[in-house]
């Protein structure tokens, strides 16, 4: 009977690894082919990992919160011998393997072994400093030897050292340097001499809750984010009465001839869609040496979306300049379910190249969104309020009851300067307030 590897798959363009969760199954029990074997998770999104035949689990590789690189095998099944077998496993992949030792670098003065094998497909990786893919490829653009990745401190989930550590620790490297870096005693920095004070925890009165998975990704990815974008943000105040009496004449209609709710989410995107054509600067990112901009020709606008936990999960509007209000509507509301049902596909939350993010949802009049790396621009949308308002009618100027909303633009000052930012925000704003109240649905 065959033995099959089954190997951790590949979630998405940009995942490079994935976390276990948790083993449905154990070794020794049997499986059946597209049966749930675990779960594991991405910094996008959590996914259940399917058996690739029938048989018997003889070997699991890695335990819960393990991280493993895409493509390596996670566990070893004996495939029964009337048993299928799923096409995407090769034949060359049907072979016992022995498993992997990992290997440990053994210190050495000897300069040439401290360098990289720049032919090889990997680092020799150390269980006390793990080495993402993601990190090698950083570290072999940046000619680092592995004992210099390796002290680097890490803050990612015990002491694993993230994207963000490397691209801090560059910052502040020591220059000049010889073609390949070597260990050098790092003077020491000078330090604050501020000591914040003590969190104390009375017991029986304060509680403590550890952070989810998915808050500690969260809170990375918002502290890399202020670290990585000198944030700016720009606000407008716009009238959206004509918006707001279209929806609300058109919804039920709008419902009933397609079987879709009409929210103002689907006419937010639109509007922003628009914006970005007429400013392609602000649909852009920057390259991960910091040196060039990207600009993007795909629109996939991200909305921001609270989960029933109070996480927070960006699913994307794919090419939300080519669809028009009925399929904008459609996606909307699919991505809106599937994020309160935890179903969201990985492909639904990657690629966006602008978010934005309904404040007004929760009340707030406007907020200071952070972005969302590696974009160059957010914008928040805060609660609209109906409150008198002076406008200019054909007897002159008059007090009327409006529908009014604030806008604010957090964008990344190394690309985005004021006139672009503050162009495109009124853009925005002109789309939404020029609303046509004639429009047919």
């Amino acid at each position: 009977m065959p033995i099959v590897p089954l190997k951790m798959p590949k979630m998405g363009e940009s995942i490079s690894e994935a976390t276990v969760i948790s083993w449905m199954k154990n070794v020794g029990d049997t499986v059946e082919i597209e049966e749930t074997i675990l779960e594991v998770a991405t910094d996008k999104v959590d996914s259940e990992v399917p058996s690739p035949c029938t048989g018997v689990i003889t070997e699991i590789r890695f335990q819960p919160n393990d991280v493993v690189p895409v493509g390596e095998v996670i566990a070893l099944i004996n495939a029964s011998e009337d048993g299928e077998i799923a096409a995407e496993v090769s034949k060359e992949d049907l072979q016992t393997e022995a498993p992997k030792t990992a290997n440990i670098p053994t210190p050495t003065n000897n300069a040439h072994n401290s360098e990289f094998n720049i032919q090889n497909s990997e680092f020799v990786r150390n269980p006390d400093a793990f080495l993402s893919p993601l990190i090698v490829s950083i570290a072999k653009k940046e000619n680092m030897t592995i004992e210099e990745v390796q002290s680097i401190p890490g803050t990612g989930a015990d002491g694993r050292i993230r994207k963000s550590d490397v691209f801090n620790y560059l910052k502040n490297r020591q220059y000049p340097l010889a073609s390949r870096p070597q260990i050098q005693a790092q003077p020491q920095q000078p330090k604050s001499s501020y000591n914040p004070p003590p969190i104390k925890f009375v017991e029986g009165h304060d509680t403590v809750v550890e952070m989810d998975r998915m808050r500690k990704m969260i809170a990375d990815h918002m502290v890399y984010s202020k670290h990585t974008s000198p944030h700016v943000t720009a606000y407008i105040e716009i009238d959206v009465t004509n918006m707001v009496n279209w929806r609300n004449a058109n919804k039920v209609p709008f419902q009933e001839k397609y079987n879709q709710r009409l929210t103002f989410t689907p006419l937010f995107v639109e509007a922003v869609a628009k914006a970005v054509i007429d400013f392609p600067g602000i649909n852009a990112s920057v390259s991960e040496d910091g040196k060039k901009i990207i600009e993007r020709k795909d629109i996939n606008i991200g909305m921001a979306t609270a989960l029933p936990s109070g996480n927070l999960i960006v699913p994307v509007v794919k090419n939300a300049d080519e669809k028009n209000l009925k399929g904008l509507a459609a996606e909307v509301n699919h991505l809106a379910h599937a994020s309160r049902e935890n179903k969201l596909k990985p492909e639904e939350i990657q690629g966006s190249t602008f978010t934005i993010s309904n404040v007004g949802t929760f009340g707030s009049l406007m907020g200071t969104p952070i972005i969302n790396q590696p974009e160059v621009a957010i914008l928040a949308l805060g609660i609209i309020k109906k409150r008198p308002e002076v406008i200019t009618t054909e007897k002159g100027d008059e007090i009327a009851i409006r529908s009014m909303m604030y806008l604010s633009l957090s964008f990344d000052h190394r690309v985005v300067d004021g006139y672009l930012g503050g162009s495109f925000l009124r853009k925005v704003g002109d789309y939404l307030e020029e609303f046509d109240p004639n429009r047919k649905i």
